[in-house]
């Protein structure tokens, strides 16, 4: 599954609701015949899209059966999922978040960094949350600079030693 963006709160009084685009696919929403709403606790439930309209940076989408705000209130907090089949290839160097999450990560000496735990997004470029030895933690930023190369078949991503970017290593004096 591809998670295509998150609701935020109810629009109106006819059941619409507004939700984050989590995707750079063009015209992804206004298309959109069918989605999958998953809630906190990981139920899906598929839901037809009646309408859907841009509104900013957001989307304002009605769905079949959901016709009040009460109703809509209970989608709020869900994510928006279709099947990975459904999505857009990617783009040289552009990645799914589930293809990278518990990825195996070394420097380019061959040396065990950890796993990449989780993806923190920032306003410049992504962190990734990389597990290492004893539950360490390392926050590796998810550029091409430190980023060298990523192997999705085979589970690994290696990164550039940059002084200061890994805890384990010694401070050094400036």
């Amino acid at each position: 599954m591809v998670t295509i963006g998150k609701v935020t709160r109810v629009h109106g009084v006819c059941g619409e609701v507004k939700v984050q685009s989590l995707s750079d696919v063009p015209g992804r929403f206004e298309a959109l015949e069918r989605v999958l709403v998953a809630d906190r606790h990981g139920t899906l439930r598929e839901l037809a899209v009646r309408a859907s309209r841009r509104a900013a940076a957001d989307y304002l989408l009605a769905f079949e059966g959901i016709t009040t705000p009460e109703a809509a209130a209970s989608l709020v907090g869900c994510w928006l999922q279709i099947a990975a089949e459904q999505s857009a290839p990617l783009t040289d160097g552009r990645y799914f978040e589930r293809d990278l999450l518990r990825m195996a990560v070394r420097t380019e000496d061959g040396a065990l960094v950890g796993e990449l735990t989780e993806i923190l997004p920032t306003g410049a470029n992504a962190v990734f949350v990389v597990r290492g030895a004893r539950g360490k933690e390392h926050l590796i930023p998810a550029t091409r600079e430190v980023v060298r190369a990523v192997d999705v078949p085979g589970r690994l991503m290696t990164i550039r030693r940059i002084a200061g970017l890994l805890e384990d290593e010694p401070d050094h004096e400036v």
